[in-house]
Order: C-alpha cells, then structure tokens, then sequence
C-alpha cells in the first residue's frame, strides 16, 4: 500500500497499526535526522523511539497531507528540542570540531556561525512574549496553519497573524542585538 492508502486507513479507523506500517518504513530516514542532529547513535536511536511515540500519541496526526514531510519535521523538531535542553551541547560540538584538525575551513567557520546564529535565536525566543514564541513555534517550527495554531492556542486569526508579525520583528531585534553587543 502506498503512504496516502495507509494514511487514509488511518484516518477513518484510527487504527495505529497503520501508522505503525509508515513509521516502518522511515526508521532508516528518523535514524539518519535524528544522528544529523545529536551525532551520538544511542542518543538518536532513542529519539527515533520518541518520535514513534509522539506521532501515534499527537492527535493532530489525523491532518497529515503527506507523511514523510511531516515525519520527518517531527524528528527534526524533537532534536532540537533535545539540543535545547543541553545549552553546552551547540559549544561542545563546536569545540570537537575545531580541535579535531588543526586548520579551520571556511566550511567550518560558516558552520560555526550557523551554530552560532541558531543558539542566539533560541535565546532569544525565550525573550518573547509567551503568545508569540507559542505562535512563532508552531507556525515555523511544527508547519501549522494560522487555523490551526488558532485551533490550538484559542487565539484568534488576526492574534496569531499578529504574535507571528510581532514576534518575527522582535526576535530578529534581539538577535541583531546580541550579534553587535559580541
């Protein structure tokens, strides 16, 4: 059966066996995202794990257009959360890397301000109003519609659009902010 004939299942059962069958088959992508993230097999292997968890427990799975997409931003969502939580984890992966070679590339040195760039915006997230790192988070982060973060949050369409305008300006004051002040 293709992913839409066991989506489709799914949705009119509500049958995890058929989520379980999809799942199946993307172990191999989850695994690959989830080490791209944290690069410690044991740790992406356990988020593989919650991963499968969340998708046959969230009951939003029910509005899934295309499953692999989707999937596959769960994964990469979770790993970040997981990176989240170990503030020290974006400087030690630095340090492994500038200490592995002698020289660093200009690969590296793009890297390193990528990681950089992301950590100063995770801060900064936690700067913003609750309604607007809420709103941000699911619109950018999960891919949710205005309806649906209105759905979710009982905010209204024109309050989410706002959170998500606001909060879009605001975090990237605090961001510059924190790049001129290094």
């Amino acid at each position: 059966m293709t992913d839409m004939e066991l989506l489709d299942r799914f949705k009119i059962d509500r049958n995890n066996q058929w989520l379980g069958i999809l799942l199946k088959r993307y172990t191999l992508l989850l695994l690959g995202i989830c080490m791209k993230y944290l690069k410690n097999e044991e740790e992406a292997k356990d988020a593989v794990q919650q991963v499968f968890v969340k998708v046959l427990t969230d009951p939003t799975t029910a509005n899934i257009q295309t499953f692999r997409p989707w999937v596959g931003t769960v994964a990469r969502n979770h790993c970040l959360m997981k990176l989240r939580a170990k503030p020290n984890r974006i400087v030690e992966i630095q340090e492994k890397m500038i200490h592995t070679r002698g020289e660093e590339s200009e690969e590296r040195l793009a890297h390193l301000e990528k990681d950089r760039k992301l950590e100063l915006m995770e801060e900064s997230m936690r700067e913003l109003s609750k309604e607007q790192e809420q709103c941000l988070t699911l619109f950018y982060l999960e891919k949710r519609s205005y309806q649906e973060i209105t759905d979710q949050t009982g905010y209204s369409i024109q309050q989410v659009k706002s959170y998500i305008q606001n909060g879009k300006r605001n975090l990237k004051i605090a961001i510059d902010k924190k790049i001129n002040a290094s």
